[in-house]
């Protein structure tokens, strides 16, 4: 396995008026990661203008010996007129390709607002979600690309929702971007849920978190409750709770030899946070 990091991870840093994507790309190489992932970052650009910056930027990271390994965008099938929502997000993983990325993650759907109380579950909306993401996935096979679902966003977070989506798309060129974090919104068991997905695993971001019971008092800013009403706060990769070295192990064990991405979301400054957590990671994979 490979040690990456998300451009997510540094946060403010990314803006053009600090160090820009670009200086993200020469931090994440000084850190000692192979790869980076790009999220969207086209804003107020068309299409062909976002497609020339992504070549850009893809073939600056090359340059500078990174892969880029994915292209991580949002989206929802439920709230947005699937048939509209499909296009749009062809267009992005057209994006991905000019990137020269390997695989695109795009989110299933936030789920519905509390104002519509019937069809709420996740399998009577299952049909339109791998529909969705089955059009998606067969656009991006032409391109080269594999397309895949995070375990993101609460409403499509539980590991059992996650294969059960991916079974029922059905194509081999979609699967799972496993963030072994991201199982703490909807409190499920680390070590069991990438267990579970590790034969769906495309792609992996390595996350930590600060957790602590939802019985004792609310600790204040920085935190954000799961969906069972837990506190959790973002931490640098072995800092925190989640058992990082324990799905490390899992994903040897079942064969990934992918990339580990780093998504730091910890209230440290991240350019230390991310270099700590490379330091860890890498730790833990050589355990």
């Amino acid at each position: 396995m490979k040690i990456g990091v998300s451009l997510y991870s540094f946060h403010e840093y990314a803006d053009d008026a600090s160090l820009g994507i670009k200086g993200c790309i020469d931090k994440a190489k000084e850190f000692g990661c192979e790869g980076v992932d790009f999220v969207e970052f086209g804003g107020g650009l068309t299409q062909e203008e976002y497609l020339l910056k992504a070549k850009e930027y893809g073939d600056y990271a090359r340059s500078a010996g990174i892969e880029v390994c994915c292209f991580c965008v949002g989206s929802d099938f439920l709230n947005r007129n699937a048939d509209e929502e499909v296009e749009r997000v062809k267009k992005l993983a057209d994006v991905a390709a000019a990137l020269g990325a390997k695989c695109m993650r795009h989110d299933a759907t936030p789920g519905y607002p509390n104002t519509v109380r019937t069809g709420r579950s996740f399998d009577a909306v299952l049909p339109i979600l791998a529909d969705s993401y089955r059009r998606v996935t067969e656009y991006a096979k032409t391109l080269g690309l594999k397309t895949c679902i995070e375990n993101h966003g609460f409403f499509a977070q539980d590991p059992e929702r996650v294969e059960k989506l991916i079974n029922a798309v059905g194509n081999d060129n979609f699967g799972a971007l496993v963030d072994m974090g991201n199982f703490a919104c909807s409190d499920a068991d680390h070590a069991y849920a990438v267990g579970l997905l590790a034969p769906y695993a495309i792609h992996v971001h390595a996350k930590d978190f600060h957790k602590l019971s939802g019985m004792l008092p609310d600790p204040g800013e920085g935190w954000f409750r799961s969906r069972g009403g837990n506190y959790l706060r973002g931490s640098i990769i072995g800092h925190g709770n989640v058992p990082v070295q324990q799905c490390v192990d899992i994903l040897k064990r079942s064969g990934y030899d992918g990339y580990l991405m780093i998504e730091f979301e910890g209230m440290e400054d991240p350019l230390k946070g991310i270099r700590i957590g490379v330091n860890n990671l890498r730790r833990f994979m050589n355990h």
